[in-house]
């Protein structure tokens, strides 16, 4: 895999095909864009992973930022084929959600994340989130220099992302103090049991990383982004707006120089 020149494949795109799902995607592949032209990574984008297996053979990192996309079972194989033949995917926030599934109560019109095919290859799987809040991130040391040169906290607007970590290898990056789910009732996806509340029963993890053959996954929550016009939050957390007005643009973590450099020397590492 090192063999091959220095090239990412970019995947950015909500569900329907077309539809922003709640996020900005336009900003989000344009700053991955700029980030990696700045380290002279080539880059190919694609809005889902329909004809992923045309880019991964001439990649050495995959970095994916969708909110409803996901691989299916096959296009999942040829991505865990890849990744033990040395490529690096990095995901970025709702990367470990994918198909939501309605619940069978005819009185509950919510619906609950499906386990999938891609959850076991990241080692992540998504459960809810809580409204858009303030909070702070504590940064871990990596021995993959993942999170060389940022500061050991740092602050952020965001959504705070319940994942669950599957894999107890995984080296975590970054978590947060954020408690149990305090969503509103009827707010977000239903979930069986929060597998992601870490024994403390207050710190969920934000970031890691995990060995997979020749590979690697990286897996970042945090990155939620929207303008007025890919907004789908109905309130925010009053630690962002004291009236839970949602604001008009969040691209907080986005500008956050911890985030950047994050993303930064998570390129570095996809090179191998």
């Amino acid at each position: 895999m090192s063999q091959l020149p220095a090239r990412a494949h970019v995947i950015c795109g909500g569900f329907p095909p077309g539809q922003p799902a709640g996020h900005d995607h336009d900003y989000a592949r344009l700053r991955l864009l700029e980030l990696l032209a700045d380290q002279e990574i080539h880059a190919s984008t694609a809005n889902d992973f329909v004809d992923i297996e045309r880019w991964l053979p001439i990649s050495r990192l995959l970095i994916t930022y969708v909110a409803g996309p996901y691989p299916g079972p096959d296009q999942d194989r040829a991505i865990r084929a890849w990744i033990n033949a040395g490529g690096h995917w990095l995901g970025l926030h709702g990367t470990t959600g994918g198909r939501a599934v309605r619940l069978d109560s005819p009185n509950d019109r919510r619906r609950a994340m499906a386990r999938l095919e891609h959850h076991e290859t990241l080692g992540g799987f998504f459960l809810n989130h809580p409204p858009v809040r303030r909070f702070q991130v504590k940064v871990h040391s990596s021995d993959d220099r993942l999170t060389e040169g940022l500061p050991e906290t740092f602050e952020t607007i965001d959504e705070p992302y319940m994942v669950e970590c599957s894999d107890p290898k995984a080296r975590v990056l970054l978590t947060a103090e954020l408690g149990p789910d305090n969503s509103p009732r009827g707010f977000g996806f239903q979930y069986e049991k929060d597998t992601a509340l870490l024994p403390d029963g207050k710190t969920r993890v934000m970031g890691y990383t995990r060995d997979v053959g020749e590979g690697g996954v990286t897996y970042v929550a945090l990155g939620h982004c929207h303008t007025p016009s890919t907004n789908s939050q109905p309130f925010v957390d009053t630690s962002v707006d004291p009236e839970g007005k949602t604001p008009p643009i969040v691209r907080t973590t986005w500008e956050t120089a911890a985030y950047t450099r994050l993303l930064r020397n998570s390129m570095v590492w996809g090179m191998g």
